[in-house]
């Protein structure tokens, strides 16, 4: 991977960073514990509520929102997307993505409260700006079992959507379990045998690409380690390698667009994994606004970026 990760102490976060820390904690709140447990199944109205939530969280921010719906197992499912749309010399598009879905028994702070906290978060900063490229900011629907890698995830659904529209997508951002991090020694696990090559505490945010994506995963990584001071490890893997895969970048894949995750590796190191302790507490909220910030910065090199006259 390009340039050196970051070590040493994390820097103090800017009166704007603490602001930007403030909001994500109170959406995730909002999300894993006034909501609490969203999904098709057991959950149906929760779920609804989430979309709601998101919804109104991006008008607020200036958007326009399109909801694309879908039926599974007799009940309306909903995907939530907004759009800056770039300048008239590219059709390409960059999408950032996070589910709001969780498993059963399981308010979903983490996985993924946190992903969708950072999008509402990251479509704020970029609300009104002028950018090269066209923006999309999406929350996905039922990424979780039973859905998982099946033509019924919200993914899925919106990537063959994209496909069939022919639409040119050059990144898309999975924003997956992001808000856990941890300075113990051996805090770390891998699918083996990736464990041979990263280190074994988890302070680091982790980029994950599959083979074909791996341009994607260094442009990325090499951006995030040039402007941020947090650390950072990138990897493209074989999809079959357990993890590599598990989130909503893999609909993409599927569809022939180059995407990736960015995780805290989630069940290789968060301990409350599709747990009832997956909760609001558990949350490194000054290191979720740090990657936040790093992320904006990728964003700014990916879509090109300039005030509106």
């Amino acid at each position: 991977m390009p340039n050196k990760t970051y070590a040493g102490p994390l820097p103090p976060l800017t009166n704007e960073e603490r602001a930007i820390r403030d909001a994500i904690q109170q959406d995730i709140e909002r999300l894993a514990s006034e909501i609490g447990e969203r999904n098709i199944q057991q959950q149906y109205a929760n779920l609804c509520a989430a979309a709601d939530f998101i919804e109104l969280s991006f008008e607020q921010a200036g958007y326009e929102v399109k909801r694309q719906s879908y039926e599974v197992m007799g009940r309306t499912c909903y995907n939530i997307e907004v759009e800056i749309s770039g300048n008239e010399q590219t059709n390409e598009i960059v999408i950032v993505g996070a589910h709001y879905d969780t498993v059963f028994d399981c308010p979903g702070a983490n996985d993924n409260a946190s992903g969708v906290a950072a999008l509402l978060a990251l479509a704020k900063v970029f609300s009104g700006k002028k950018i090269s490229r066209s923006l999309r900011f999406v929350a996905f629907v039922n990424e979780e079992p039973p859905f998982f890698q099946s033509g019924m995830m919200g993914s899925m659904v919106y990537a063959r959507r994209c496909k069939e529209r022919r639409e040119t997508i050059v990144a898309m951002l999975s924003l997956e379990t992001i808000g856990y991090y941890s300075e113990q020694a051996n805090s770390q696990h891998y699918p083996f045998p990736v464990g041979f090559f990263y280190p074994s505490n988890g302070n680091f945010v982790a980029v994950v690409g599959n083979l074909s994506s791996g341009g994607l995963v260094r442009k990325v990584i090499a951006s995030f380690r040039r402007q941020v001071q947090f650390p950072s490890e990138g990897g493209a893997w074989p999809g079959i390698i357990t993890g590599v895969g598990w989130s909503d970048h893999w609909a993409f894949w599927k569809m022939g667009y180059p995407a990736i995750m960015i995780t805290d590796t989630a069940l290789f190191r968060y301990p409350y994994y599709h747990s009832a302790l997956d909760t609001p507490d558990r949350i490194c909220y000054d290191h979720l606004t740090h990657v936040v910030e790093g992320l904006k910065l990728v964003l700014v090199d990916l879509v090109g970026v300039g005030n509106k006259h």
